[in-house]
C-alpha cells in the first residue's frame, strides 16, 4: 500500500522518550498527545494530557514565563455537563490563585509567570492541554533563591 502524502502529520502517540519521562506522573496523570517542530516539520507546540486524580504534587511544579502567548485549557468530560469541569484544579498566574471548577481555556501572554498548577479533585477525568504558536516549547524558570 502507498503512503499517502500527508500521513506524516498524523500522530498518534508522543515520542518514547516523552513517555519515559512522563512515567513518574502514572499515578494522577497521563500524557496522552504531544508534538512540535521536531515531530512534524513547521508545527507547532501541542500537548495534552489526562488528569484523572487529585495530587499535592505540582505540574509544572516552579513559576515560569515565556517571551511568547501560550493557551492553557481544562476540559470537563461530563456529557451531560460540558461546563462543568468535574473537579478542582489550581493555578497559578502572575502570583495570583485561580481556583477553576468549570470548564475553562485560558490566556497566557508572553512574559506572564504562571504556574504552579495542581489537581486538587478529579470526580471525572479532567483533559488540559497547552498550545502556543511556537514550533518549540521553551521557558524561563523562576530563578533559584
Amino acid at each position: 500500500m502507498a503512503t499517502q502524502k500527508l500521513s506524516h502529520n498524523i500522530i498518534t502517540r508522543p515520542r518514547q522518550k516523552d513517555m519515559d519521562e512522563w512515567k513518574e506522573w502514572g499515578a494522577t496523570r497521563k500524557v496522552n498527545v504531544y508534538v512540535d517542530g521536531d515531530i512534524v516539520k513547521g508545527g507547532y507546540y501541542l500537548q495534552g494530557t489526562w488528569w484523572y486524580k487529585a495530587s499535592d504534587v505540582a505540574y509544572p511544579d516552579k513559576p515560569h514565563s515565556h517571551d511568547f502567548d501560550e493557551y492553557l485549557g481544562f476540559i470537563g468530560t461530563n456529557p451531560n455537563d460540558p461546563f462543568d469541569l468535574g473537579g478542582e484544579m489550581e493555578l497559578w498566574m502572575d502570583g495570583e490563585k485561580y481556583t477553576l471548577t468549570q470548564t475553562s481555556m485560558i490566556f497566557v501572554p508572553a512574559g506572564v509567570e504562571h504556574a504552579p498548577v495542581y489537581c486538587r479533585r478529579a470526580d471525572t477525568p479532567i483533559w488540559f492541554f497547552a498550545t502556543t504558536h511556537q514550533t518549540l516549547y521553551k521557558s524561563t524558570a523562576e530563578p533559584e533563591g
